[in-house]
């Protein structure tokens, strides 16, 4: 499988997908099998039209001279799927992303390109958090009910994307990291891996690697959170 998981889309400052796509590039051109156009999945998108995000990635991708298929424009999404040359699944909000692809029943079609094909798969934010075992480490509110939390499990981990160390001043709620410490004494066997803005992570041949200058905390149940860099080997998390 070949993965690039990227935490955010859009650092602060900075124009749409600007930070990763030199990245995603770089991601598409390494494949196997030449990548001309990739099927995006834009149900993440709530506020604004599939259409819309469509046309956005659109922009971004066309600079590298990658064009951008659409799941949405198909009367059979999953026959899509499986002629996909790469699947991009964009961010918004991870639940109605969920439902929407339980719905069109993309599952099973997304998991057999990436894990048997080695069709390449990149995510941003939601797309990200759709790459592990579930959605239950998402940073979003539930605005729709999904039949499951289950994601696509290309990965035996999970990821929080947009991880913030911040406690703001005054605030009495609870931090990213009381909610992830919530989850792994729930879920106790599951590592979590907290990706910070403006880093991805790059899974390929059965290794692991954190992109980017921030670094990665991990969680795992009755340790205290690991911080890790771009020099270190990720692999065990595989």
């Amino acid at each position: 499988m070949r993965l690039l998981l990227i935490s955010n889309s859009t650092n602060a400052g900075e124009a749409y997908l600007e930070y990763p796509k030199g990245h995603i590039a770089d991601f598409l051109a390494a494949s196997a099998r030449k990548v001309d156009t990739v099927l995006f999945v834009p149900y993440a998108a709530v506020t604004f039209s599939y259409d819309e995000y469509q046309a956005k990635v659109a922009a971004r991708f066309a600079e590298f001279g990658v064009k951008v298929d659409s799941v949405h424009r198909y009367a059979n999404p999953a026959e899509a799927v499986r002629g996909a040359q790469a699947i991009v699944v964009g961010g918004g909000n991870t639940f109605h992303l969920a439902k929407t692809m339980q719905d069109q029943g993309l599952y099973e079609p997304i998991r057999e390109a990436v894990a048997e094909r080695g069709v390449p798969y990149i995510g941003w934010s939601a797309g990200s958090n759709m790459s592990c075992p579930t959605i239950c480490t998402t940073n979003d509110m539930p605005i729709v009910e999904p039949m499951s939390f289950k994601a696509l499990n290309l990965i035996p981990f999970q990821i929080n994307p947009h991880y913030l160390d911040a406690h703001p001043d005054g605030h009495a709620g609870e931090t990213r990291e009381m909610r992830i410490e919530e989850y792994i004494a729930a879920n106790k066997g599951m590592n979590v891996a907290g990706l910070r803005e403006g880093c991805m992570l790059l899974a390929e041949d059965g290794k692991l690697s954190l992109i980017g200058k921030k670094p990665l905390r991990l969680f795992r149940y009755g340790q205290a959170p690991k911080e890790l860099t771009a020099d270190d080997d990720l692999s065990f998390l595989l």
